[in-house]
């Protein structure tokens, strides 16, 4: 994994400061180009000595080179937000790129390696937003999400897809994300946000996931149940019928008979049952004609409950998740890295790192 990490990162370095592998082969007095295109593939070692070079040429700290609890030119995201602005999310990545590094590096020498083969759902971006509604009606069906498919989603995605699911404290404005490296999924969703944005969140990313080959979303894109460029209305269509597939929807009826103070209760107490939120219920029964449009509009956001207004989430996620706990508690019982090594990774006291594992129901490691 060495070579290729250092190779990933002097090509990332050199493509952050423009420049061109002929200009960097004449920086480490390389014959000609062939020479860094192989240390950027991976294809050849780097000596100690060139190791050496890379640091004081391209000024940039060894660890930068060698560190794998890092991603450098590695992981591409895509961020949900509102309000964030870049530098402030480019801080943030950074920071959550580490605990993906860190699981990237860690899982396979524990037995927890990715799947070989990943999974798509075999869309494009000129399909209709139908045929994105019937993709998440065969995936649920497919995993067997059950009646509130909200509750198994996360877990159907660790463990049937290989996909890190991380529940995160994030700044508030971002909502979570998508990242994709070449060997690992993963998603990010910020365990402050209320339940049912978390759940939409979590099923939109899978969407991305699923579609990144096809169609790749956008570095940041603005959190909301509808609108946006194609992509993200054909997420939020997919989103929609995994969380509410029609026969969990059928289970409710009667959406055309009923209206005002009426509507807006039914629609709250079958969006607290499915755990969405009430606006996106709403919007999911006009877009499968059970609810008229102009009815739809005439409903203030504000009437609708676990729509995102609340100012504090009571009873927040535990931290991470336990497919994460369980491959850091094993890294640290086989000797791989340290307890104060792996709470620094997380951010998190040696003594917080015990408590995680104990609320995820993971056998705590000898050392700690």
């Amino acid at each position: 994994m060495t070579t290729h990490l250092i190779g990933a990162r002097i090509k990332a370095l050199r493509e952050e400061r423009g420049l061109s592998q002929d200009a960097l082969a004449a920086l480490f007095g390389f014959k000609d180009r062939q020479t860094v295109s192989a240390i950027e593939t991976g294809e050849r070692r780097v000596s100690a000595e060139e190791l050496l070079t890379a640091v004081e040429k391209l000024g940039a700290p060894l660890e930068y080179f060698t560190d794998p609890f890092m991603l450098v030119g590695e992981g591409r995201f895509s961020w949900r937000q509102t309000g964030i602005g870049l530098e402030r999310l480019s801080a943030y990545e950074r920071v959550a790129g580490r605990w993906i590094a860190a699981f990237r590096a860690i899982a396979p020498q524990v037995g927890r390696a990715a799947p070989l083969l990943r999974r798509a759902l075999g869309l494009a971006r000129h399909q209709r937003f139908e045929d994105a509604m019937e993709a998440g009606e065969r995936f649920v069906a497919e995993f067997g999400l059950g009646a509130i498919p909200a509750v198994r989603l996360a877990e159907v995605m660790e463990r049937e897809l290989g996909t890190l699911v991380l529940m995160v404290d994030a700044f508030q404005g971002i909502s979570g994300a998508a990242c994709r490296l070449p060997e690992l999924d993963a998603v990010l969703i910020n365990r402050h946000e209320v339940a049912g944005r978390r759940h939409f969140d979590l099923a939109h990313e899978l969407f991305h996931i699923l579609t990144w080959d096809a169609m790749p979303p956008e570095h940041s894109e603005e959190a909301r149940e509808t609108g946006g460029n194609r992509v993200e209305q054909l997420a939020n269509s997919f989103a929609s019928a995994v969380l509410m597939p029609i026969p969990v929807l059928d289970r409710f009826g009667g959406w055309s008979k009923v209206d005002g103070a009426e509507l807006i209760a039914r629609l709250n107490a079958a969006a607290d049952e499915l755990q969405v939120t009430a606006s996106a219920l709403k919007w999911r029964l006009v877009a499968l004609d059970r609810l008229k449009l102009a009815k739809a509009r005439a409903i203030p956001d504000a009437a609708l409950r676990n729509n995102g207004h609340e100012a504090v989430v009571a009873d927040p996620p535990a931290l991470f998740s336990r497919p994460f706990m369980e491959v850091i508690a094993l890294a640290v019982d086989e000797g791989r890295v340290s307890a104060r090594r792996a709470a620094g990774l997380l951010d998190v006291t040696v003594d917080d790192l015990a408590d995680l594992f104990v609320t995820h129901g993971v056998a705590p490691p000898v050392d700690l």
